[in-house]
């Protein structure tokens, strides 16, 4: 008898025994559903001890659900699960529980609760941004926490891009900072976030602060995530050049370590399968393909980026996969998730040679050179193929842009006219503008960033930033709309499809 009230989650209650109670896990982490396709999802979610996950469905509140079996969660994952739904139906809203039961008493969790809908062939909306809680910036409840989260949840997105910078390993949260006002921003801190993360512990403790924020988890429980990772789920401008020595921050000096460590805790955390690459293809209907890059994994170091020979940034594979990706695309838009603009200086203080080091793929005004030969091959492949409708969204630079590229404007020609928008930060301190570079032609047709000398704006200036995306089924027709933290609109943008090339 006992055994069949475990396993309807009714035993604790109906035993009255307040210890038992104490024995049920706890999921105050909540839940997220990550990289949704027509007919499978990601579920994910994190117990407070040894448990076993499990995940039940319907197709409405009150309709038939289908329980599916999850993993243990261990210690050896910090207790966080992953479980993948399929044969879901196609253009449907899905309703989905989460629960754990332990290891030990047998007792089940309360259910954690969440939504979304899979794709059919209705319109398509969805939103991206990214950087969450950087320059100290954190949880702040007199301000009311991450706000913009709660703000892009109202708009109702079928799912949401997290561009990088998921986390700030390198970021410690202090109790406060004083504003040039005279008031006092409050942050919420916890031991984890004290320091810049070096243990493995406290690279998880990083997500884990995070999810300290209900905006974040009422979004996550609601919205689809699709996640990359930029340099922060480590540390600041990471790449096989980075040497930290003589940073008195540090106590761990071995970078390859600390990455491995950030990247395990990026992968216990984040949405994503548990042997995808973070590069990877998300079909969501007729109308939008999602090619996610990965910009931090594969690149060579951060130099001068001068080199005459093409330098690895994305890499060969990668750079092969992308190309084939797109066209073998049937989907009418094909967006490019990058975790970092095109066109934009992005520095990493100077090399042994007292010369700008350059983070991104930009190097400054001229002909392609070192990592922009990568990007230009890129660019030609996508003329050569006639592969049309790309569209690239980013983050990674604190403030919103939309910049458009042409070859007439251009050192470099040979490539088709694109649209490149730029949306953060999320949850941290606002910068920019950038300095442009006209190898791609580069055009900044909007900007909206700190005023002159001004930098670091936290959360209360208003200048925290995400974009929204809407296709149309009926016209084709994307529109994409940069807002502010209240969501009011800045820029807005309308894009044609453009007729593809018939590939047989």
């Amino acid at each position: 008898m006992l055994q069949m009230m475990r396993r309807r989650d009714l035993f604790p209650l109906a035993l009255g025994f307040p210890a038992i109670l104490q024995a049920r896990p706890l999921v105050e982490q909540g839940a997220m559903v990550g990289d949704v396709r027509a007919t499978d999802a990601l579920v994910w979610s994190r117990a407070d001890r040894p448990s076993k996950m499990r995940v039940s469905w319907s197709t409405s509140d009150r309709g038939e659900r289908t329980i599916v079996p999850g993993p243990y969660c261990l210690d050896v994952s910090d207790f966080t699960g992953r479980l993948p739904l399929e044969g879901l139906p196609p253009g449907q809203k899905i309703v989905y529980e989460v629960a754990f039961e332990d290891l030990r008493t047998g007792a089940l969790s309360e259910p954690v609760t969440g939504s979304f809908s899979t794709p059919g062939r209705s319109d398509v909306r969805f939103c991206w941004s990214g950087d969450t809680v950087g320059q100290g910036w954190g949880i702040n409840p007199e301000f009311g926490g991450m706000k913009i989260y709660e703000t892009m949840r109202k708009t109702q997105p079928n799912f949401f891009i997290h561009s990088g910078d998921t986390i700030y390993a390198d970021g410690p949260v202090p109790a406060e900072i004083k504003l040039k006002d005279g008031t006092v921003w409050r942050n919420q801190t916890t031991e984890a976030k004290s320091k810049v993360a070096e243990t493995l512990a406290e690279f998880r403790g990083a997500y884990l602060y995070n999810l300290l924020d209900a905006n974040v988890r009422r979004f996550h429980s609601e919205v689809p995530q699709i996640w990359q990772w930029d340099d922060h789920e480590v540390m600041n401008n990471w790449s096989s050049s980075k040497d930290i020595r003589d940073n008195i921050l540090y106590k761990e000096k071995s970078v390859p370590l600390l990455v491995a460590r950030g990247e395990r805790a990026f992968r216990e955390y984040a949405p994503i399968g548990a042997g995808s690459k973070v590069y990877r293809h998300i079909p969501y209907g007729p109308l939008v393909d999602v090619f996610v890059l990965d910009m931090r994994s594969y690149r060579g170091p951060n130099t001068n980026n001068r080199e005459e020979a093409e330098t690895p940034f994305l890499g060969r594979p990668q750079v092969d996969w992308l190309l084939a990706g797109l066209k073998g695309s049937r989907a009418v838009w094909k967006i490019i998730a990058a975790d970092m603009p095109i066109g934009l200086l992005v520095g990493d203080g100077m090399d042994e040679q007292k010369r700008p080091r350059f983070e991104a793929t930009s190097n400054g005004n001229g002909p392609a050179l070192g990592r922009e030969i990568e990007m230009a091959r890129l660019l030609t492949g996508i003329k050569q193929a006639g592969i049309k409708n790309t569209v690239w969204l980013t983050a990674d630079v604190h403030y919103t842009a939309a910049h458009h590229y042409h070859p007439d404007r251009a050192n470099y020609k040979n490539f088709l006219p694109f649209w490149e928008f730029i949306a953060g930060p999320l949850n941290a301190g606002t910068f920019g503008p950038g300095q442009t570079d006209d190898t791609f032609g580069i055009e900044v047709v909007y900007a909206k960033a700190p005023p002159k000398g001004q930098s670091n704006l936290p959360p209360t200036a208003g200048m925290q930033f995400f974009g929204d995306v809407e296709v149309s089924a009926k016209t084709r027709v994307l529109t994409v709309t940069l807002r502010d933290i209240n969501g009011t609109a800045l820029f807005s943008k309308e894009l044609q499809p453009e007729r593809m090339r018939n590939r047989a």
